[in-house]
């Protein structure tokens, strides 16, 4: 007869050879298996500590990338807190000193003189941080290559530093100007406008790409200054001021949009050099127009007793900060923290201006305020906003179908144990 066999008993034929040769010879065969499962313990204690080493390196490392997260976290925080507290004392600051001096040039050509500072300060941090120090003289060559190949000449120093000097010189100058007539929160949000020109002057001039999302954004900041205009019927100080802040909103951006056509991009390096040949240039040439205006006593500041010397110091270190502090966060951080951080020095003067002045802000300078925040914050958006959105959208997609189709899976797995636990059979569709 034909023997039949089923998994179970050629399992059990299997198996008897082995138990026939164990009670044959259980000195032999018995040892072997307890060699074979010393070897496989000390293999398996061996995976375990293995794994175990692996996990805990995992750990410190998951916990080193968390902290050098914080850390970085905490020092944008700072570059943002900082760029912040520097304009808004800056604003400050100026408003107080008009209490006693009213002499906006002098100010501002006495703190455009703090700018030569920049370079030093600059050379300083590279001969405390740089493994291969320079001299002065070759970082100085070195930096000014922003300038040319040729570097610094008195042709080059002349054709490019006077136009940026005399758009700097006017942009702080209107500034002021703007701050005798407003507040420093009006002025502050009205300054804010420069983004919006920066980027129509960059779309007419450097044909950069059209963005309705900042398009947008300009319209809203030229809402706001109608507002802000508007919030005193179009007469008085108020209009002349918002003309001031304007206009000096304008020159800032005309000056970053011909830096961009002319110079490109600079690193800190450069960037310090070009501020510290402003400064340079202003105190040699734009010398002449104080005392033009001293002996026309337009600006008259005699005697120099009188004249407040720590509030004009305080002026021109928070000036001189806040400079270094854009240069700095541009290089180490993300422009876009800089930004911010400009862009809340207009809730920072605010809260100065109703807990130290008093100030009522009415409804009409409220509501331009926060539109031309809200619009300055618009243009913060990147060239590839919409197709970053896209990705983000489509990830989501992809995600929850993935986590559907896992859920099905897991479902079908279930409903298979429970068949064959229940001795059902599944076949297979054709």
């Amino acid at each position: 007869m034909t023997r039949q066999l089923s998994p179970l008993s050629v399992a059990e034929d299997s198996a008897a050879p082995i138990l026939e040769l164990q009670n044959r010879s259980p000195s032999g065969i018995c040892r072997h298996s307890r060699v074979e499962r010393q070897s496989r313990s000390g293999e398996e204690g061996t995976q375990t500590h293995t794994e175990s080493s692996s996990q805990e390196a995992e750990g410190q490392t998951r916990c080193q990338s968390c902290t050098s997260t914080f850390l970085k976290l905490i020092w944008r925080f700072l570059i943002i807190l900082s760029v912040s507290s520097s304009w808004v004392g800056t604003t400050q600051f100026v408003k107080i000193t008009f209490e006693t001096f009213d002499c906006p040039f002098f100010m501002t050509w006495f703190s455009t003189n703090w700018n030569i500072m920049i370079f030093p300060i600059y050379y300083s941090g590279h001969l405390a941080t740089a493994q291969e120090k320079q001299s002065p003289i070759k970082k100085f060559r070195e930096c000014s290559r922003i300038f040319g190949e040729d570097g610094l000449t008195l042709k080059l120093f002349l054709k490019r530093t006077a136009p940026f000097s005399i758009l700097w010189t006017l942009t702080n100058y209107l500034y002021l100007l703007a701050l005798k007539k407003l507040t420093a929160t009006d002025v502050s949000a009205l300054f804010c406008c420069n983004k919006a020109f920066v980027f129509l002057l960059s779309w007419i001039v450097l044909k950069d790409r059209f963005m309705g999302a900042r398009i947008v954004a300009a319209i809203m900041a030229i809402t706001g200054i109608v507002m802000m205009a508007y919030a005193d019927g179009f007469q008085g100080d108020s209009i002349i001021g918002v003309a001031y802040a304007v206009g000096s909103a304008s020159t800032s951006a005309l000056y970053k949009v011909l830096f961009k056509m002319f110079l490109g991009s600079a690193n800190f390096g450069e960037a310090a050099h070009f501020v510290s040949t402003l400064g340079f240039f202003n105190f040699i040439f734009i010398s002449i127009t104080p005392i033009i205006l001293y002996f026309t006593k337009v600006e008259y500041w005699y005697p120099f007793s009188a004249v407040p010397w720590g509030y004009l110091c305080g002026v021109a270190g928070l000036w001189l900060a806040f400079n270094i502090l854009v240069n700095v966060g541009v290089v180490l951080t993300y422009p876009i923290l800089i930004s911010i951080g400009t862009v809340l020095s207009v809730p920072g003067n605010a809260a100065v201006d109703l807990l130290k002045h008093k100030m009522i802000f009415s409804v009409v300078r409220l509501g331009a305020t926060i539109i031309i925040c809200m619009g300055f914050l618009l243009m913060l958006l990147p060239e590839e906003w919409d197709e970053i959105t896209l990705r983000f959208i489509n990830s989501l997609k992809e995600k929850k179908s993935e986590d559907h189709s896992e859920d099905i899976t897991e479902s079908s797995v279930h409903t298979r144990s429970r068949s064959r636990a229940n001795g059902a059979v599944s076949i297979p569709l054709a």
